[in-house]
């Protein structure tokens, strides 16, 4: 793909549905950004997780929209390809691989359609891009970055990044020193126990109970455990079952937003794969990541974080439920979790 004449004016990129892909998604917007200095970027985002991107300075403009569901959705559909084609966009970018989200660029009139192939959706793209060879042993940060090379971007260096204001940053301390932690003496250990794809990506809870338990022998050490709505019954029982004033839970209590800003002021961070795990991972974060299900070489923290991953025979699976025995999670010990988690405390206070 060539721009004969000048640059793109117009540019919208369809951005990933889950939080944490979206993430991962990030460094597409800043490479576009330098490439394309003087064009405006749209970035079209599903409504709640959209606000992840609300500070980014590398786009013009947030497109946040519904996913189409239910009785309505046929008009769902034709308000999105209103919206887009209002935009008059010479160029769209499609991070996602589905065949509505080409079928709405298409019917949209985005003149060049960059996507990558697959799902029957190349006849609805100007510019198809094979996916490349070595999809499955490399992270999809890097796939995202590929799907720039037809545009003359090369993979660069950049990583996934979150930008939060000073002004977000002060209020999730506040909220902190009002559950009584006294952020600037203290180590937070913030943990992330659920993960919106099912619980085949999920330690065992009774594992998170015992780790906080051993956690905080640790003098000065506070916990916080972080969920949506849908993880807040997993998160009382975990923390029903630690009643200490040092465990604070904050389980659907928080915006997005709000949420970012909290894991920010962790010292470190145990999580499952997930959304919170790829946030901590952009937001600079100690962490460490609990893998089973999933593949840590594709989706595994970016550059930095540790990793705990048994490799069991039947993983990855990418099963929402395990169907088996769950051995790969339960493989993983609390004495081993809680020995990586002493490690990155040490490493804070060196």
């Amino acid at each position: 793909m060539q721009w004969p004449n000048s640059d793109p004016k117009n540019i919208i990129v369809k951005m990933p549905n889950w939080l944490g892909d979206l993430v991962m998604a990030t460094p597409v917007l800043a490479d576009l950004r330098r490439k394309f200095p003087a064009s405006k970027i749209t970035a079209m985002c599903q409504s709640g997780i959209a606000p992840l991107l609300s500070k980014d300075p590398n786009i013009n403009e947030l497109y946040s929209y519904k996913r189409p569901s239910g009785w309505i959705r046929r008009r769902q559909h034709g308000e999105i390809i209103e919206a887009i084609r209002l935009g008059e966009y010479d160029l769209g970018i499609l991070l996602t691989n589905s065949f509505s989200t080409a079928w709405w660029f298409w019917r949209g009139h985005v003149k060049k359609r960059l996507g990558y192939e697959g799902n029957l959706r190349s006849p609805l793209l100007t510019d198809p891009v094979q996916l490349p060879q070595q999809i499955k042993t490399q992270h999809l940060v890097t796939t995202y970055k590929m799907l720039l090379e037809p545009l003359d971007i090369s993979v660069s260096n950049s990583d996934p990044h979150i930008y939060l204001t000073a002004e977000e940053r002060q209020v999730a301390k506040d909220l902190l020193e009002s559950h009584g932690i006294p952020v600037a003496n203290a180590t937070i250990l913030g943990i992330n126990p659920g993960a919106a794809y099912g619980s085949a990506k999920c330690w065992l809870p009774e594992s998170f109970v015992e780790v906080t338990q051993k956690m905080l022998l640790h003098q000065n050490l506070y916990v916080v455990y972080f969920g949506d709505q849908a993880g807040a019954p997993l998160v009382n029982e975990i923390c029903g079952k630690v009643p200490n004033n040092r465990v604070i839970n904050l389980s659907g209590k928080t915006s997005l937003r709000e949420l970012l800003a909290l894991i920010s002021c962790c010292s470190i961070f145990l999580t499952n794969d997930s959304g919170p795990m790829h946030a901590a991972s952009a937001l600079g974060v100690p962490l460490l990541a609990l893998f089973g299900s999933t593949d840590d070489t594709r989706t595994g923290p970016y550059k930095n974080g540790k990793v705990i991953h048994k490799h069991v025979e039947c993983s990855p699976c990418y099963k929402r439920v395990c169907p088996i025995d769950f051995r790969c999670m339960k493989r993983i010990g609390v004495d081993e979790v809680y020995h990586e988690l002493q490690l990155l405390i040490e490493e804070q206070t060196k």
